[in-house]
């Protein structure tokens, strides 16, 4: 089982300088190697060029540019070159089934913030064994950096990465460990119903508050990011002191919000884990959920539209964004896996308009956001209540079809 840690760094003025130097570098190999496979396919009969081709020809340009390629570790600008050609693999991948294409772009420096090192011990080294106890990571071309370690690693070490968000700089690591203990078995089984209103209704009548992090922290946003666009567009090397400070404003506002959300994902997450034995929950088409309504053109009017609830629509999908939903339920199948529970996702079809009494499946079973009553049998509940109800059933029936 591969399991991944985040640790924050302390560099050292100069160390720091090193770590922008590794970003601007492999930046500039990422948008070198794309650049090259859009010119041959556009100039040179539509060539296509692989990893393997452009892997090949790092040797000749580290020894070209000693400078910024030679002096960064081999194995990293390989991955560097991996992470392109993922990029493309995807590309072709979305035209085959039709979706958006979406064609790689190049990167800019501020858009440019992770580095990978495929193997611990290549081009860095991470050094939790050592006396002293204080934890260092070590990068070629940096040097030995501090690390504020606030968990111990399980297992083996297998990838390092460094990354960086806003002024902070973070060590990632991925360890190979073997499956823990489960935890002791409850007994219990668990529908969720996800939500605007709340976050979370469960099959027992339980409800989660939805925190709204977003929407607490959209008036500061909006005041910071009203203040960045009174700046005039210019080059990334001529922005003034004063501009930077609003760009750092903003991006510190986001990350607020982001780990907000993260934190109350993993502790929800968490709770439903210790005391379940088995959690069944919608399987949503996030993605699908939050597009843009579709334009109704007036009949009548030629080029002219008819309303169709877009800024509904809009405020509906920034508030689907806000819950975090993807978020939750990525770290709530994580934390599963580590202890042993068994998560299951349903279809989500007519689960909070089909009566959990007698069947019965209607739109007028709920009249409202909140309220659900059967219009065959006069069955009362909370619609959210419903909804999870018919989850768990839905999961343990999916359960029982499953193969042993």
């Amino acid at each position: 089982m591969i399991r991944a840690y985040k640790f924050l760094m302390r560099p050292t003025v100069r160390q720091a300088q090193a770590l922008s130097e590794i970003l601007r570098d492999h930046c500039s190999l990422y948008n070198g190697a794309l650049q090259e496979r859009r010119d041959a396919y556009r100039h040179v009969s539509k060539t296509s060029i692989k990893y393997g081709m452009q892997s090949a020809q790092l040797k000749d340009i580290r020894a070209f540019d000693p400078e910024r390629q030679g002096r960064w570790s081999f194995s990293s600008q390989q991955a560097t070159l991996r992470r392109l050609d993922k990029a493309f693999a995807a590309f072709f991948r979305r035209v085959k089934s039709g979706e958006t294409p979406g064609y790689p772009r190049f990167r800019g420096v501020n858009w440019f913030d992770t580095v990978e090192f495929p193997k611990d011990g290549d081009g860095c080294r991470w050094d939790a064994t050592a006396h002293d106890p204080v934890t260092r990571v070590r990068f070629q071309g940096v040097g030995c950096v501090k690390v504020h370690q606030h968990r111990p690693v399980v297992g083996k070490v297998k990838t390092i990465s460094v990354k960086r968000e806003g002024r902070k700089w973070f060590v990632v690591l991925t360890a190979e460990q073997d499956q823990p203990e489960p935890l002791p078995a409850t007994g219990s089984v668990v529908g969720i119903d996800l939500g605007i209103a709340n976050f979370l209704a469960d099959s027992g009548g339980e409800f989660v508050p939805n925190p709204r992090h977003g929407r607490s922290n959209a008036a500061r946003l909006q005041a910071a990011q009203q203040a960045l666009s009174k700046f005039p567009r210019v080059r990334r090397d001529k922005r003034t002191v004063n501009h930077r400070r609003a760009v750092e404003k903003v991006a510190k506002l986001h990350g607020k919000v982001r780990r907000q959300r993260l934190d109350h994902a993993h502790k929800t997450a968490l709770a439903l884990v210790r005391e379940h034995d088995f959690i069944a929950h919608e399987d949503l088409k996030i993605r699908n959920m939050v597009g843009t309504a579709a334009p109704k053109p007036d009949l009548d009017r030629p080029g002219a539209f008819l309303p169709n609830g877009a800024a509904a629509k809009a405020g509906l999908n920034r508030s689907i964004a806000d819950a975090g939903w993807g978020v939750f339920l990525a770290i709530l199948h994580a934390k599963a896996e580590s202890a042993g529970r068994e998560v299951i996702a349903v279809d989500p079809r007519n689960t909070s308009r089909r009566c959990p009494e007698c069947g019965h499946t209607a739109k007028e079973n709920r009249p409202t956001q909140e309220k659900f009553h059967c219009q065959a049998c006069g069955h009362s509940a909370h619609a959210d209540t419903v909804g999870a109800l018919n989850v768990l059933r839905a999961g343990l029936v999916r359960r029982e079809a499953q193969p042993a």
